[in-house]
This record gives C-alpha cells, sequence and structure tokens, in this order.
C-alpha cells in the first residue's frame, strides 16, 4: 500500500513538471512567436511631410524583417499629445507602437504642468531613429546677412524671429541660440512652417528658425538666405551652411529627434526583439539614402541611451522653457 502511495505521488508530481514544463514552452513560444499579426505605428504628425515619411520608410521596413505588416496611422494633433496619449494606454503587447519626438518626451513637460501620460514611464524606449536639423534663414534682401549680423542686431533688441510654434523644437532650438549669442531677439510663433517662412519672405518677420526640411527649397530658390546651422553637423539639404560651431560657438547643438516607443510594460523578449528590428533596419543603406534625401539625418542608439537622452535632456528644457518663459498656449 505505501508503495502504491510512493508511485502515485511520484507519477503526480512527473506528471505535474511535465505540464509546467509545457506551459513553459508554450509562454515562451508565444514571446518568440511575435509578431502574429499586423502592427500598428502611429505617427503624431500629418501624411506627408518629412516625419510622416520616416514612419512609412521605418514600417516598410521592419515590416519585411519581422515577417508582418506595419500600418502608419496619422494622428496628429497637440504637439504629438493626442497619439502619446492614445499609444500609453494601448496594450502593451507590441502591436502598438509610436514614432515619439522630443516633443513627446522632453518640450511637453517642459511646458505643461501635467500631460495626459508619462514621458519616461508611459513607455518603452525601443530606439532612437532619426535627428531633424534647424537653420536660421532671412530675407535675401534683408540687413541680415550673416551670423553677426544676428548678434548685433538681435543684442539691441530690435530684432524679431518667426517660429513653427510656441513651445515648438524650432522655438527651443531658437532660445537656446539666444542664450549662445546674448541676444534677445522677440519670438513671433506661427502655425507651422509655411505661415513662418512666408512671413520672412514677404518681409513681415526679418528672421525664422526652422527645419532645413521646410526652409532648403525656399533658400535654393533664392527667396530665403540661410545664416546657420543650429545641428552638430551641416545639413545635408544645405551642405554649404555652416553650422554654429564652426561659426564660433563650439558645442552648440540644437535640433528635433525622433524615436520609436512603445506602451510602458512591453514583455522584454518582444522589446528586445523590436529593438533588433529596429536596429537591422535603422542600418538599410536604402532607407538611410532615402532619410537623408528628405532631409532627415539616420541616426539609431538604442532604448537603454535613448531614456538616458530624455532623463538628460527634461531638466536642460526645463531650464531653458523657465529662462525663456516658453509656456504652453
Amino acid at each position: 500500500m505505501a508503495m502504491t502511495r510512493q508511485f502515485f505521488l511520484k507519477s503526480l508530481a512527473t506528471t505535474a513538471g511535465a505540464l509546467a514544463l509545457a506551459a513553459t514552452g508554450a509562454s515562451a513560444w508565444a514571446q518568440t512567436d511575435y509578431p502574429q499579426r499586423p502592427i500598428k505605428l502611429v505617427v503624431p504628425f500629418a501624411a506627408g511631410g518629412a516625419t510622416d515619411i520616416l514612419g512609412r520608410l521605418l514600417a516598410t521596413t521592419m515590416g519585411e524583417k519581422l515577417g508582418q505588416s506595419v500600418v502608419v496611422e496619422n494622428k496628429p494633433g497637440a504637439g504629438t499629445m493626442v497619439a502619446a496619449a492614445m499609444v500609453a494606454k494601448a496594450p502593451a503587447d507590441g502591436y502598438t507602437l509610436l514614432l515619439g519626438s522630443n516633443s513627446t518626451l522632453t518640450l511637453n513637460a517642459a511646458i505643461r504642468q501635467s500631460l495626459p501620460y508619462d514621458p519616461i514611464k508611459g513607455f518603452t524606449m525601443l530606439g532612437s531613429v532619426a535627428n531633424m536639423g534647424l537653420v536660421v534663414v532671412a530675407h535675401p534682401g534683408s540687413s541680415v546677412k550673416t551670423l553677426a549680423d544676428v548678434v548685433a542686431q538681435g543684442k539691441s533688441g530690435a530684432l524679431s524671429y518667426a517660429s513653427f510654434g510656441s513651445g515648438s523644437s524650432a522655438h527651443f532650438g531658437a532660445e537656446l541660440m539666444q542664450a549662445a549669442l546674448g541676444t534677445r531677439m522677440t519670438h513671433v510663433p506661427f502655425n507651422g512652417s509655411s505661415q513662418s517662412l512666408t512671413a520672412v519672405m514677404g518681409g513681415q518677420v526679418p528672421v525664422a528658425v526652422d527645419s532645413a526640411v521646410a526652409a532648403a527649397p525656399q533658400v535654393r530658390s533664392g527667396k530665403l538666405r540661410a545664416i546657420a546651422s543650429l545641428g552638430e553637423r551641416r545639413e545635408p539639404l544645405l551642405p554649404d551652411v555652416p553650422t554654429m560651431a564652426e561659426s564660433g560657438y563650439p558645442g552648440f547643438s540644437a535640433e528635433a529627434w525622433f524615436a520609436l516607443l512603445g506602451p510602458a510594460g512591453m514583455s522584454p523578449d518582444v522589446s528586445a526583439k523590436i529593438e533588433r528590428v529596429l536596429k537591422e533596419s535603422m542600418a538599410e543603406p536604402a532607407l538611410r539614402k532615402r532619410l537623408v534625401e528628405v532631409g532627415l539625418n539616420p541616426l539609431w542608439t538604442n532604448g537603454k541611451d535613448l531614456l538616458a537622452r530624455v532623463e538628460k535632456e527634461q531638466p536642460q528644457m526645463r531650464a531653458v522653457a523657465a529662462r525663456a518663459g516658453i509656456r504652453a498656449d
């Protein structure tokens, strides 16, 4: 009787172990078999612009490598907050991703008391993908022809500058530039690059800080004069325009940047797979070439480095906002 009982208990333990192993194997298979259906990539900008092109190139390239469709959904509005809140609240299963920006992760937090998402705790950081350079431009017939002219006239307080929005990357870039130059220009915000650059071309505002993507066609046509690039390197679309560093302000850099994010709490296996595929995608020559053609500078970093950048830049941007009085509209 005792031997029968021992045999029963041993068999029961063996069966339980087998079932546990099977369950573990099934769980591991479910994780490593990601993705099993199409993935949604939310782009917080309107269709047709450089950021939308970035999202669609990433979607195509990553989809090929993952063996599943990655479908872009444009969700513009409120300085990327509409899209960011939507993704932060989505299931953390890897099937809803966000092409976020520095506005999403650092600038919004610098100018708003509260956000509909947490810029750090609300997301799984998957990696940086690209920078977008900013440039200073002026009307070709104005007296502002060089950076020295910006300094001379800007220090008197008589110069104003346009940007594509209050609290935008252009606004922050311009205020970082002002701190470096020692100027006190007046900010004139517009609702988009088209309006901002049109105001300068029409002579209503003497200077603008805008993206190289938007300004380059007008510079090449002679409707605007490019004064300086605010990024670390010269812009591919405007290779003859010197950087701030080359113009006597070493170490200066201000630019917009973009990154891939998922909701917080994603499975480490799934997030690691997306990171790996993102890295492979950003190494593709065809994708990199196309990004440069539309005015974006490919720049991949992993999720850990992206998080470190966000944690470093948030207090810096808060300081800029406090010093310049930048607030949400």
